[in-house]
This record gives structure tokens, C-alpha cells and sequence, in this order.
């Protein structure tokens, strides 16, 4: 194979091979998209004009169990990078170890919190050792890809927005390390916001912006550098109990009239299945919806957008350009028409579906499919359960039981994560969340029950460290703490479900004790097609299909419907299950379309504040 130069930054504009390149690129996440649809979307983003793929790699899917690693089928990163060099796009790796987007930790593994001690993202040793590990499995299986190699990846980004809040002197220099020892050789990156990158850069790593700022204060950043804006935003993302985030085009023809690269994030945002999601919380916890739809040009389901038209429409205006400019950059489809755009992905509307059995929690639910009940005279939190080999129990619910022998004044003392619903005896009492910390029970010999739910841990901010969930301390009865916990983890995985279909279930004609599993079945005739599935009379809990965890549903908004892609269904018998937390309407419906509630732009406030 002859010489390749990589992409370098030695003048105003970036080169690839020795002739000048500019970087029009679009974040497009390999684990929030179905398999079967890669192709599709990568191919409506070459359509659109844009020449690179960038991707997250999310440590937490891929390392779930210290030493247990998953890089088949859904989380083949190989696969998906062959596929972009295949259809003629280059890449943008951005490996972490954290990623932050929008995912439970930031993509960091919540076992890494049973080291007492952690410290995330610094040069803790618990947590370099670590990191070590995962890059010894991760790191070989891309190295071969990168473009000296032959292969499609043109950058390797060194961590994420470290500057924002994250302090440590050394961090970021030991991730460059780690990744060049192994012997990554393209072109490394840092990413930040503009305070950021006063504390977060490397003298020898070029530095990037993210937010969607104006190329001048790009030039007064990197005078005489390339430019590249690593997170163009093309929207935003969603919290349970607000209003649907859109984000209105601003700049982006001001910043390619200036010669800047663009990566725009999202090109398309997909979803956040199952217990993806991350959380916020810079002064108050907010957990992120299911949809990661972030407004994108490609919709969460992968239809164009009218934000993808105008954005097709740039591109191409600005390539024609560029034909005549003194300067021709090198751009994929420089001096060729763009593809044709990939046809839309058939929806169908299926008839409502009746889920006509279920099962409750209390029916001898928990010592059956659960892992081995752990006993202790404290709650334990979460993560350090004995299960999962050791590693703890990463999402969904734990169940804390214990008899109290009085009535009074429950105090979770802030120790509830995220969320739980209180029991005595079985029957409902209240819920305690960081709102709620304290409710009343009834008097005489009891057994109170507690079923916490980890709504996602934080993904940004100095609040990562303390993200430990399920119980984190004493809650207290009239003052006292209570004793004698027997724990059950309800973490909802396809063993989980796998278990809970052996019990036997009942007809939804006897009325159901919540919280309660249902089930029915989707009868689809011919070739499955995508749909959106509604729950209204719902309340709160989860949907699975065909094992499938697709997410949350809950009653509060703005998402009032879950994605279910047509490759997740098969012709004939589809099972649906759904866990409800508080009231069952009976019925699933679909639709083909999203659907949100009220609606805000919050461009403008974005830019004023985080500028």
C-alpha cells in the first residue's frame, strides 16, 4: 500500500493526503439506530452532502460486567465503520472513555462505582486501571481501520468536553497516551465549549468548539488553524415532565462561508432504547426521555426532515462554489451529483392490541425471577449488589423490603435515587423522589415495601461521581433508621423477561394488584413495518416487545410514544409487554407518527446562557 498522510492542521484549512479538505460531517450513534437500518441512514446522510460519520463509543454497552465485553451484532463498531468506508465515508471516532451523550454515566459503566473511592475521569488509579483494560479490547479493533491503514477513520477525538468541570491536570493526557500506545496514529482531538477550553486542551491536540457560536469567534480561538466546530447543535434533548426542545437554524451558512468544518450533532439522533437514557442535574435531577429524536435533520424513525431539505439545499449550493473557487478543497462528492435520496421506511398503524393477562409484582414475582435475594441490616445501593457477577446491578428498579412495627413520619433523608413507590403491606402509599422525602404511614406491625427505580444517572457535570442509585443511605421511621433490608433486583433484561414468561399468569378480567406486568400479542400480517406505540389511560412503567426493551412510558410528557422499528417485529405473533407502576388502560395503540406535547424553541436561550 503506498504512503497515506493523514488529515493535518499545519495551515488555515485542514489536508487530507496532501490536498486540502474540509470536514463536513454529521454524528450519527451505531447503538441508537437498529442494525438493519445503518445502511439506510448513513446513506441519507451521504444524500444530504455531508462527506464524514462521526460516532460516540459507549463504554457502559460495551464492558456492561468488569471483564465481560460485548462487540456483536447491535454493538459491532467494526461492522459500522466498514459500512461508512463502504458507502464512502470517512470517520470520526470518539472512543472516551467518556462520551457523555445524553447516556446513563456519560457511557461510563456504572460497576466502575463500587470502588468506594472512585474518582471519574481522573487519574484515580481505580479508574485508569480500568480504562486500561477497556482500551486493550477496544483500541485493536479500530487501530486497523484508521486512514494510514487504508481504512476510513481520518480522527481520533481524546475525551469529551473535559474542560467543562473536570480538572485534573494529567487526565487528559494519559487517554492521549492510552490511545497512541496503542497505536492510534491519525489526527487527535479535544472538544469543548469556550471556558472549557481554556482548562481542557493539549498544546499538541488541535482544539475544537462545540455550540453553534459564529466563525469569528471561532478565529479569535485558533487564529491561523483550522476550524472546526465539533458539535454543531442541530437541536436538543428532552426531559421527563417538559415541553418537547426544537432548535431553530442559525449560523451554519456564516460558518461555511468562512471556510469552517461542521460536524452537525445530531444528523440524526435515533433512540435511547431501554435504560439508556442519562439525566441532568446542574442545581435539579431531571431524567431524558426514551426518543433521542435532538430535532435532528433525520427523524427519530430516519424521515427527512424540512430542517434536512434546507440543509441538502446549503450544501449543495455551497459545493457548486466551491467548483469555481481558487482553492478547491477536496470533498467527497466534489465534481459529482449527490446520491439519490433512499426511499422513506414504510410506517403502519396495527389495530390496537388487547394485553389480556398479567401478573403482579407481589405474586411470588421477585424470589422466582429475580437473582438470589440479598439480605442486609442496611439498604445497599444498587451497584453493589451481589449480582451480575459481582459487577451490581446497573438499571431499572430494586425492591427494598423490611417489617416496621409502628406508624409515622417515613424520611427518605435524600438518600432515594432516583424515584420509589411506597408499599404497606401491598397496597400503595405514597412516593418518595427528591420532591417528596417524607410521607405518612399507618399505625401497627407492617411490611413496607419499596420499589426504587434508577432513572438515569447524570451524563454531564461535577455530579457524576455521585450517581450511585437504588437506596443510598438510611431512610427513617419517626427519626429512627430502619433495619434489616431483604433487597430484590427487578433489573428488566432479557434473562429477567425470559424468566417472568415461565410464571403463570392471569386473565385482566381479575383485577390487577399494581404494579403489574401485562401481555398480549401483535398479530402482524406481511412485511413489519415501523410504528409508534401510544398508551393512553397509562400511567408509568415500560414496554418490551419481543424481548426488546424499547423504554419508558409516562404520562407526564412530552413523549407520548415509543419507537418500535419494523426489524423488530416479525409476520405473525408479536408479544407485548408492558410494566405498569399505577393505572393499566388495557389496550396498546400505535401510530405513525410521534407524538409530543407542548412544544419550545430553545436555540436562543442556549446561546445566550452557554456562550
Amino acid at each position: 500500500m503506498s504512503h497515506r498522510e493523514g488529515l493535518r492542521t499545519d495551515s488555515i484549512y485542514f489536508t487530507l493526503n496532501g490536498a486540502p479538505f474540509r470536514i463536513l460531517g454529521g454524528s450519527i450513534h451505531y447503538f441508537r439506530v437498529p442494525r438493519p437500518y445503518w445502511r439506510d441512514r448513513l446513506l441519507k446522510l451521504k444524500a444530504c452532502g455531508l462527506n464524514t460519520l462521526t460516532t460516540y463509543v459507549p463504554w457502559n454497552l460495551h464492558e456492561p460486567e468488569k471483564g465481560v465485553y460485548c462487540f456483536s451484532e447491535q454493538l459491532d463498531l467494526e461492522a459500522y465503520i466498514h459500512l461508512a468506508a463502504e458507502l464512502g465515508l470517512w470517520v470520526i471516532l470518539r472512543p472516551g472513555p467518556y462520551i457523555c451523550a445524553e447516556l446513563d454515566l456519560g457511557g461510563l459503566p456504572s460497576w466502575l462505582l463500587r470502588d468506594k473511592n472512585m474518582k471519574l475521569r481522573t487519574t484515580y488509579l481505580g479508574f485508569t486501571t480500568a480504562v486500561n483494560s477497556y482500551f486493550d479490547k477496544l483500541i485493536p479493533r479500530v487501530a486497523h481501520l484508521q486512514f494510514k491503514r487504508g481504512g476510513p477513520i481520518i480522527a481520533v477525538q481524546v475525551e469529551n468536553e473535559y474542560g467543562s468541570y473536570a480538572k485534573d491536570e494529567q487526565y487528559l493526557m494519559f487517554v492521549k497516551e492510552a490511545l497512541l500506545s496503542r497505536g492510534i496514529t491519525e489526527l487527535l482531538l479535544t472538544c469543548d465549549n469556550r471556558e472549557g477550553l481554556k482548562c481542557g486542551g493539549l498544546d499538541v491536540i488541535t482544539l475544537l468548539m462545540h455550540l453553534y457560536v459564529s466563525g469569528c469567534e471561532l478565529f479569535v480561538l485558533q487564529p491561523q488553524k483550522p476550524l472546526l466546530v465539533m458539535e454543531y447543535w442541530c437541536g436538543w434533548f428532552d426531559v421527563w415532565g417538559e415541553p418537547h426542545h426544537v432548535f431553530s437554524a442559525q449560523v451554519l451558512k456564516e460558518l461555511l462561508d468562512r471556510g469552517v468544518s461542521i460536524n452537525l450533532y445530531m444528523f440524526h439522533g435515533g433512540t435511547s432504547f431501554g435504560f439508556m437514557n442519562g439525566a441532568v442535574d446542574l442545581g435539579s435531577y431531571k431524567s431524558q426521555i426514551n426518543s433521542y429524536d435532538y430535532d435532528a435533520p433525520l427523524s427519530e424513525s430516519g424521515d427527512y426532515t424540512n430542517k434536512y431539505h434546507l440543509l441538502k439545499n446549503l450544501l449543495r449550493s455551497f459545493q457548486s462554489k466551491l467548483l469555481f473557487s481558487s482553492l478547491k478543497f477536496l470533498i467527497l462528492f466534489l465534481g459529482c451529483s449527490l446520491p439519490h435520496l433512499p426511499a422513506v421506511q414504510g410506517k403502519r398503524v396495527y389495530e390496537p392490541v388487547v394485553l389480556s393477562e398479567h401478573i403482579s409484582l407481589w405474586e411470588n414475582i421477585c424470589p422466582v425471577i429475580c437473582f438470589q435475594p440479598f439480605s442486609s441490616d442496611d439498604p445497599v445501593n444498587m451497584e453493589d449488589l451481589p449480582v451480575n457477577h459481582n459487577s451490581g446491578q446497573s438499571y431499572g428498579y430494586t425492591l427494598y423490603e423490611t417489617t416496621i412495627y409502628r406508624g409515622g413520619a417515613l424520611n427518605s433523608r435524600n438518600h432515594v435515587r432516583d424515584r420509589a413507590l411506597v408499599f404497606i403491606d401491598k397496597h400503595f402509599s405514597g412516593v418518595l423522589d427528591y420532591r417528596t422525602q417524607e410521607i405518612v404511614l399507618p399505625q401497627s406491625e407492617r411490611i413496607l415495601s419499596l420499589l426504587v427505580e434508577n432513572c438515569g444517572r447524570v451524563n454531564y457535570g461535577p455530579a457524576l461521581d455521585k450517581q450511585r442509585k437504588g437506596l443510598v443511605g438510611d431512610i427513617t421511621l419517626n427519626h429512627i433508621p430502619l433495619k434489616k433490608f431483604t433487597m430484590y433486583s427487578l433489573d428488566m433484561t432479557h434473562n429477567f423477561i425470559n424468566r417472568l414468561q415461565s410464571l403463570k399468569w392471569k386473565s385482566t378480567n381479575q383485577n390487577p394488584l399494581y404494579p403489574a406486568f401485562f401481555r398480549g400479542s401483535l398479530v402482524v400480517e406481511g412485511q413489519p413495518r415501523d410504528t409508534f406505540i401510544k398508551l393512553p389511560g397509562w400511567r408509568k412503567g415500560v414496554v418490551i416487545v419481543n424481548g426488546q426493551n424499547l423504554g419508558r412510558h409516562w404520562s407526564v410528557g412530552p413523549q407520548d410514544t415509543l419507537y418500535l422499528p419494523g426489524p423488530w417485529l416479525k409476520s405473525g405473533d408479536n408479544q407485548l409487554i408492558v410494566f405498569e407502576e399505577h393505572r393499566a388502560e388495557g389496550k396498546v395503540h400505535f401510530a405513525e407518527n410521534p407524538q409530543h406535547g407542548k412544544i419550545t424553541d430553545v436555540s436562543r436561550q442556549l446561546f445566550c446562557t452557554l456562550l
